[in-house]
């Protein structure tokens, strides 16, 4: 006879998920290391119990604001390499609709979270309850179906025993290295409270292996072929390249074959910055080494990426006569993208296999060619060097110059959160990675308001390594609540917090579109009616000290100095705010090496969009479709 425990529904569901482990590479992990949680009517008497049942076997960690909360959770995934994260439970209604934004993050980007918000009574005692969205139609649909098209699984458990089947489900695609992302249990609040008898097998600790595939030998013979025909290759690193640990599989690629290595967003940091073979960033805020590269290239093999439009410049990078792609991705959706020969394996395995397979042809690029790019990459250093000099202490600094003083600040071991404004186009420019995992940014949803809750997770999971959430003034004001989080529980991050006064990077793109900076300044109205008068007398480092947070202010590139290495050293979360010229008064970083389609007015009267248009049709003239 089955042994049985009983135990209210999150109760059980508290048990297994502390009962939960992933193995990859003989290394075993626990895969639900915390749940954050904002209690309220619909998961208080419920999961809130439930965690005080068992604080001794669930962490719990108390947040300020649900995207927030999922924002650190996704955070803690990605520097766990996706091997481990953490559940968030909320309230029903606003608390529910409040994950939808964090939950799109974590499927856009592949990263595995697992989302717990209440719901309306499945019993249905009173019609509608508090905070219940009436659907005449459709009497079994809430708030909480926002959710189903963000999440990778979705179940709504209505009966205590629709728990069993659900939550392994939600196990499997938390841990499968392709459908992995945002997975939503909804659980109305009268099953989370209700009583049932639980078989104990239930709660037994499970392993689950997170696979590395390796490629079909045909495919792989294919890609041989076309790594061998290739006379100007060229690699795109992509954010699979990290979640895979394939860095040093790609660096023995690189080296083995001199084919250089651009990267994404995502995939920046899978070669250091110095390596022989690192050309830089590619696509709309890349390099121009890697950008023309990637004009001139005649196989592009992308490995573990997406090819977003940052990417292939809208469609009008990837230029090179015949040019072919090649690749490598554990998810054939991706490996099929740009009619490409797919090559569907772990990137790992398969960077492995692929050198393997090589290197009984010898086959290595023209010497000629590495000397092209690397003389090319020396030219662009030059510019680096050029942007992050600041001889002149006493003066504000530009951007680019607050960058460098970071720079020539920190080490291998530091970390840099970022996600949305004009930093990331800096930092895929110019940031000089040390190490695989030093640049953490967001960019497949670039999502304000990710950094600060990001780099808390970040810390979580690495608490000795200093850790940076780099933001400007638009992105801070969007979401700074979880600095009383990082107080409240010790977490030291650095916040670095750039004050422009407005969004700088929609500013820019305003301009260039014909939208004349429209309503992109954080300024007080002028007589015409627009947002052209004076700054607004925000003081955005008082606002952080109030939450508790330590400041210090740095008025010049000297003061800058001294503050950003202060707070590296420090142990408590700390504040460095400056100030920053703008790129009209001082150069700033170099322009986009390649384009970005946003759609400009097909008919105006201004001559801003007039000349705007103009440019838009020039460059959607070079668009080419890859068939």
């Amino acid at each position: 006879m089955t042994s049985t425990t009983r135990l209210t529904v999150a109760q059980a569901l508290v048990r297994f998920l502390a009962a939960q482990y992933t193995e990859r590479d003989g290394v075993r992990r626990r895969l639900i290391g915390a749940t954050w949680g904002i209690f309220g009517h619909g998961n208080v008497a419920g999961l809130g119990q439930a965690l005080v049942e068992y604080g001794d076997v669930m962490p719990y960690h108390q947040g300020r604001n649900e995207q927030s909360m999922v924002h650190a959770a996704v955070g803690y995934a990605r520097q766990s390499n996706r091997l481990s994260t953490h559940a968030v439970t909320t309230s029903i209604g606003p608390g529910a609709t409040n994950l939808v934004t964090g939950a799109a993050l974590a499927t856009i980007n592949h990263l595995p979270v697992l989302l717990l918000p209440g719901d309306v009574f499945a019993t249905r005692p009173a019609d509608p309850v508090l905070q219940q969205l009436e659907v005449p139609q459709a009497g079994d649909v809430s708030v909480n179906d926002c959710l189903r098209p963000v999440s990778k699984y979705f179940d709504r458990i209505t009966r205590p025993e629709a728990l069993v089947p659900a939550a392994l489900q939600a196990m499997r695609v938390l841990t499968d290295p392709v459908d992995t992302g945002a997975v939503t249990l909804a659980l109305p609040q009268d099953v989370q409270a209700e009583g049932f008898d639980w078989p104990m097998e239930f709660f037994a600790e499970r392993t689950w292996t997170v696979r590395r595939p390796g490629a079909d030998p045909a495919e792989l013979a294919e890609a041989v072929q076309a790594v061998r025909s290739a006379r100007r290759p060229l690699v795109v690193a992509g954010g699979g390249v990290h979640h895979s640990r394939a860095e040093e599989a790609l660096a023995e690629f690189a080296e083995a074959t001199g084919i250089p290595v651009a990267s994404t967003q995502a995939g920046k940091g899978s070669l250091r910055w110095d390596h022989p073979q690192d050309v830089g960033g590619i696509g709309h805020t890349g390099t121009a080494t890697a950008d023309e590269l990637a004009r001139t290239a005649d196989l592009v093999i992308g490995v573990g990426t997406r090819y977003t439009d940052f990417t292939t410049a809208s469609g009008t990078l990837f230029t090179g006569e015949g040019v072919r792609f090649l690749n490598l991705n554990i998810a054939p959706f991706d490996g099929h993208k740009l009619s490409g020969l797919p090559l569907i394996a772990d990137a790992r395995s398969g960077l492995e296999q692929l050198t393997e397979a090589l290197a009984v042809h010898g086959c290595r690029v023209d010497p000629p060619y590495v000397t092209e790019y690397t003389e090319d990459k020396q030219r662009w250093e030059h510019r680096v060097d050029a942007c992050f000099e600041a001889d002149e202490p006493d003066v504000r600094p530009t951007q680019p110059q607050v960058l460098g003083v970071l720079d020539a600040l920190v080490d291998e071991s530091d970390i840099l959160v970022n996600a949305a404004g004009s930093l990331p186009g800096d930092l895929h420019k110019l940031w000089r990675t040390r190490s695989p995992d030093q640049y953490h940014l967001e960019y497949g949803y670039s999502c304000m308001g990710y950094e600060i809750p990001a780099a808390i997770g970040v810390k979580m999971a690495v608490p000795d390594r200093p850790v940076w959430a780099l933001v400007g003034d638009g992105t801070y004001l969007m979401m700074p609540t979880e600095i009383v989080t990082a107080v409240q529980e010790g977490i030291a991050i650095k916040v670095l917090l750039v004050q422009n006064h407005g969004y700088a990077s929609i500013g820019g793109l305003s301009e260039s579109v014909g939208g004349e900076r429209f309503a992109t300044a954080y300024r007080f109205r002028s007589e015409d009616g627009t947002y052209t008068g004076t700054p607004l007398p925000v003081d955005l480092a008082a606002n952080a000290a109030s939450l508790g947070m330590r400041v210090l202010r740095a008025k010049t590139v000297g003061d800058l100095r001294a503050a950003l290495a202060e707070a590296r050293g420090a142990d408590t979360p700390t504040c460095v705010y400056v100030e920053t010229e703008t790129a009209d008064t001082v150069s700033g970083a170099p322009p986009a090496q390649a384009w970005w389609d946003v759609p400009v007015a097909a008919t105006a009267t201004r001559p801003s969009a007039v000349k705007a248009r103009e440019e838009y049709d020039r460059h959607v003239s070079t668009r080419r479709r890859h068939l």
